[in-house]
């Protein structure tokens, strides 16, 4: 099982924590519910497995959203059987994977690449899903081919399934790929290869929301490669008056990189994101200490992360990389 913020230690005693990650966690239960802490056993088959073998089941919902959700795959699916094009195709995956239900999603991918060969969207899609469900290799393989594909040199809007409060589309197809692609790499561990694909997508980060989610993940990996002075470098494009939509944990983690924000500012939350959060600025945290030597606190981290459930979270999900690569494991 998880456990809260205290782990054994090679002295016999116990491994410290941060008195802000207890105080997140211990919370979680009261702004999120019980449900969203955990998985789900009761569920009928799992949906993915961690890299340790655990089985994953899709995460609990309230009753109104996965009323939505159902109703969006409904409506989805009808469009797909009236019209199975290429775009009806990629609209059922995504109504699918919004519900967790990756493997269904991965299928209705697969079908339309057979019908559509050349679509880079579809492996797009297809590579996304399969970081979901831990196959990093085919996730590699597919968006490889994605960029392949794709028209080069410019940004095609890719429209938002689940839209930010403005309703404005922010990413492209391109960035998507390349995003997708970088983190693949990253999650592998092969921080080489991430390195150059991460720069190429700062060419398609075109407004300050794509700019601080690949400046941050860019970051992360030069400091992986223990090359701290291009990290610092890549920091100067943030600048004091940058104003994103929706990537706000991705520029905390940036300002608190430029010693801008205290670590501990991080984590101000709310009832509907507190899970999330801690999954995505704990990561941030984790590899801070991970790659300033501290490894029993950044495994401390790693912890709190899986205690939060949301298992599909990229920063669940690296947390859950490196952990495994450490051979803790990730439960």
């Amino acid at each position: 099982m998880f456990s809260f913020g205290l782990m054994p230690a090679s002295n016999g005693g116990r491994q410290r924590s941060r008195p802000w990650v207890l105080a997140v966690v211990s919370g979680l239960a009261l702004l999120t519910g019980a449900g969203a802490l955990g998985l789900q056993p009761d569920a009928a088959e799992p949906v993915a497995y961690t890299l340790d073998g655990q089985p994953l089941f899709p995460s609990a919902l309230s009753v109104e959203t996965e009323e939505r959700l159902n109703a969006d795959v409904d409506a989805a699916r009808e469009d797909f059987e009236a019209d199975p094009s290429e775009m009806h195709t990629i609209w059922l995956g995504r109504r699918l994977a919004y519900l967790q239900r990756f493997p269904e999603a991965i299928a209705t991918f697969t079908d339309g690449v057979e019908r559509f060969p050349d679509s880079y969207r579809l492996y797009r899609h297809r590579g996304h899903r399969h970081i979901s469900v831990r196959d990093f290799d085919a996730a590699i393989a597919d968006l490889e081919r994605a960029y392949a594909l794709m028209p080069k040199g410019m940004s095609e809007t890719e429209p938002d399934g689940i839209p930010n409060a403005l309703g404005v589309p922010l990413s492209s197809t391109q960035f998507n790929v390349l995003y997708h692609l970088a983190l693949a790499h990253y999650l592998k561990g092969d921080f080489e290869a991430a390195e150059p694909i991460w720069r190429e997508c700062l060419e398609y980060s075109t407004n300050p929301d794509l700019l601080v989610a690949t400046t941050d993940w860019l970051y992360m990996t030069l400091r992986r490669l223990g090359d701290e002075d291009a990290a610092v470098d890549v920091l100067t494009a943030i600048t004091p008056e940058l104003e994103v939509i929706e990537n706000e944990s991705y520029l905390k983690r940036l300002r608190m990189y430029r010693g801008e924000i205290a670590m501990d500012a991080l984590f101000s939350t709310d009832a509907d994101n507190a899970a999330l959060m801690l999954a995505t600025q704990g990561y941030g945290v984790a590899n801070w200490h991970f790659y300033h030597g501290d490894r029993e606190q950044a495994a401390a981290v790693w912890e709190q992360i899986f205690a939060t459930g949301s298992w599909a979270a990229f920063g669940y999900i690296a947390a859950e990389a490196d952990a495994f690569r450490a051979g803790t494991g990730s439960r």
